[in-house]
């Protein structure tokens, strides 16, 4: 929609005199939000803005929730832009007063990016009925000004489906789990309790994360005992991890397994403590980005 604005100098920083406006923003009819993403490794809240692109929030597994607002722009950036983020009311609720979240630099032909506090300021804002707006000088006339808002229309019902997925995402993230470490008692094939735990946390992340590339595991043992049975031992450890990744549902040629036996200690084999060290399944994963 395209129209002319008066920027008063408590919504907007520019000249007092009137200029151009180009305004982008949902209508009552066309405003669409849809969980695009729905899994317990990644949530995603995705709107239309016709003519210019989409808005996204998401929000990915990991220790602490965390929360990151995207202007995925069709027409990026032609230069390093300053920019304002104002909660204005929509058209059809006159009289209430904006108010300003944030300001933000848009980057050379990168799209807006706002992190975890201005996000959740601004959902907050469009959970009351609000529409966070972004006004900017055109890249290409300064004297014109561009606005781009987030219509709260449609909003409600996906925005409890997005909180929703936000309550069961994963408490530990790809990163946690991409390079684990497991060990095993003495002599045994059974792995210490912590090990056991971090290896349900591998079974379960990959089981959501379609994204895995490969997964490499690769079994050692301490030097106590013959070579030959350590050989074997590593052999049939890291089978072991192999057969209950694949039992998760992860494809059996995404998965490597190598057993090296007394090679490439990490410690000596003085201690029981060091020897424990030595006696490890390490799993390392991959995945597209």
């Amino acid at each position: 929609m395209w129209r002319k604005l008066v920027l008063m100098s408590s919504l907007f920083i520019c000249s007092s005199a009137m200029a151009d406006m180009r305004y982008y923003v949902a209508s009552l009819d066309n405003s669409l939000w849809r969980v695009s993403e729905n899994s317990r490794i990644e949530c995603r809240l995705e709107h239309d803005i016709p003519d210019y692109g989409k808005a996204i929030f998401s929000s990915k597994a990991g220790k602490r929730l965390n929360m990151l607002f995207t202007l995925d722009m069709w027409m990026k950036p032609d230069e390093i832009t300053e920019a304002k983020l104002f909660s204005r009311a929509p058209n059809w609720r006159p009289g209430i007063k904006s108010k300003s979240l944030t300001q933000l630099s848009y980057h050379k032909q990168f799209n807006g990016e706002l992190p975890k506090k201005a996000a959740w300021s601004m959902l907050n804002e469009l959970s009351k009925g609000m529409e966070p707006t972004f006004y900017y000088p055109d890249w290409y006339s300064q004297a014109d000004n561009v606005a781009v808002g987030l219509s709260s229309a449609n909003f409600g019902g996906q925005y409890r489906e997005f909180r929703s997925c936000l309550a069961k995402l994963l408490p530990y993230s790809f990163d946690d789990i991409a390079f684990t470490v497991l060990t095993y008692q003495e002599g045994e094939t059974e792995l210490t309790h912590f090990s056991k735990y971090q290896l349900k946390k591998v079974q379960e992340y990959l089981s959501y994360d379609p994204d895995v590339e490969l997964v490499l595991i690769d079994a050692f043992t301490d030097s106590y005992g013959p070579k030959g049975v350590n050989q074997t031992m590593s052999d049939n450890r890291a089978d072991s991890v192999k057969q209950l990744l694949i039992a998760s549902g992860i494809p059996q040629d995404k998965i490597i397994s190598s057993g090296h036996g007394e090679k490439r200690h990490v410690a000596s084999n003085e201690l029981s403590q060091d020897r424990e060290r030595n006696r490890r399944v390490v799993i390392q994963i991959s995945k597209a980005f």
